[in-house]
């Protein structure tokens, strides 16, 4: 079990360790696994496919669609955040879904399939957190 590092960071454990480590450098990662293939999130010692524990963390290209979302307007969570904010799943080009939070965006112009880039948001603490914003 991992331990919290403040009220905005998620918990981080030791498979997730070295995915927060790239995301840190600016750098998304999905587990990639070597005997069926497939691409997965998130990062376990393991393919929740075929259960081959033969997976390793590659690159991903940052772009994904929208699959859904939802508009946060009313917070009672333990932290300071700018509202409203568009919380989404987002589905990666390698394949997985990915909860996120899709930025630089009116509430308007969403739609399903709409194209996303990754962009990274740094907190005041100075984590980094991967996000979406539309394809320029």
């Amino acid at each position: 079990m991992g331990t919290p590092v403040g009220p905005n960071r998620p918990t981080v454990d030791i498979d997730s360790e070295a995915w927060w480590a790239a995301i840190q450098d600016r750098r998304l990662m999905v587990n990639r696994c070597g005997s069926c293939e497939r691409n997965s999130l998130y990062v376990r010692p393991f393919c929740p496919h075929c259960w081959s524990e033969d997976v390793n963390l590659v690159p991903a290209s940052g772009r994904s669609r929208l699959y859904t979302w939802s508009v946060i307007r009313q917070n009672a969570a333990p932290f300071d955040a700018d509202l409203p904010y568009i919380v989404a799943m987002v589905d990666l080009e390698e394949g997985p879904r990915l909860m996120t939070v899709v930025t630089d965006c009116p509430v308007e112009q969403l739609c399903a399939g709409m194209q996303l880039e990754l962009a990274f948001r740094e907190d005041t603490d100075g984590f980094v957190v991967p996000v979406f914003r539309p394809l320029a």
